[in-house]
């Protein structure tokens, strides 16, 4: 697939559910993609080098590192020449009371979801800036546009990562570099047996907490595998200006265009009672 951005691709996130897919898709299409994990060794090869000049490896990082970021970044630009294009995929989520949530935890959350797409950010942009283009792709979720019950610091993270995707398209403009947000709702992945529960929530006064947590695991479940991600990040490629936002899924936009018209009372009220 010819790329306006160029074929050098970085994918934060990448041994499993959405990160994997868009490495292992992209590698397919022609894109040199480096996709990254913390628990990579070395440069582990995915997929060989096809005919096309493709392939996927996998590179350590630890988006919560500050000198880990740049290595990595380093390490790609010294192989290739570029990152002409970067995937902010890293994430986890939190769920419990907010009560019950120390600030650590929550300090927790923001490192991996915010800070580590900020610090991914600083370590690819100067040298998209000398050549004057290139292409920054967050995945945030419909939980950066709907907060939820037990998961408020998941969504805030990503109410951030919205808020920050917009401020950065706009000063990035003029370089020629353009930035774009992804919004997967519930996808089937790792992501649901990752999630993690706050100490306090283990014996929470909360009495719906579980039962309105165990609801949102059973919807990730039985959404779609993490391939539609991977189909709109090869749309989003081939647009010469990409949307500020793409959310994942009919279903969901018809929700976001409800909340669009609705009083917010109510939505709050409609969102309480699913979960």
């Amino acid at each position: 697939m010819e790329s306006r951005y160029g074929k050098v691709v970085l994918v934060t996130g990448a041994s499993s559910g959405i990160g994997k897919a868009i490495a292992e898709r992209l590698a397919n299409e022609g894109f040199r993609v480096y996709g990254t994990s913390r628990k990579a060794e070395g440069e582990e090869v995915i997929i060989e080098e096809t005919a096309s000049g493709g392939f996927f490896k996998l590179i350590n990082l630890d988006v919560r590192s500050n000198e880990s970021a740049q290595k990595a970044a380093a390490y790609v630009t010294e192989k290739e020449g570029s990152i002409d294009i970067l995937i902010n995929n890293a994430g986890f989520g939190i769920s419990g009371p907010i009560e019950e949530t120390t600030p650590e935890e929550a300090i927790s959350q923001f490192d991996t979801n915010f800070f580590g797409m900020h610090r991914m950010v600083r370590s690819v942009l100067p040298g998209m800036r000398e050549r004057g283009k290139g292409l920054i792709i967050n995945i945030s979720s419909v939980a950066g546009l709907f907060a939820l019950p037990y998961q408020a610091f998941y969504c805030a993270s990503k109410y951030a990562v919205e808020a920050f995707s917009e401020a950065l398209r706009m000063e990035v403009k003029d370089f020629g570099i353009k930035v774009s947000l992804i919004e997967p709702g519930d996808t089937k992945t790792g992501f649901t047996q990752n999630r993690y529960f706050c100490e306090g929530s283990k014996h929470s006064a909360y009495k719906r907490s579980q039962m309105s947590v165990e609801k949102m695991m059973r919807d990730e479940q039985n959404g779609p595998g993490p391939e539609i991600i991977a189909n709109v990040v090869v749309r989003i490629l081939k647009r010469k200006n990409p949307p500020v936002r793409v959310i994942a899924g009919f279903s969901y936009k018809l929700l976001v265009f409800l909340k669009r018209l609705l009083p917010s009372r109510l939505v709050v009220f409609l969102v309480s009672k699913i979960y």
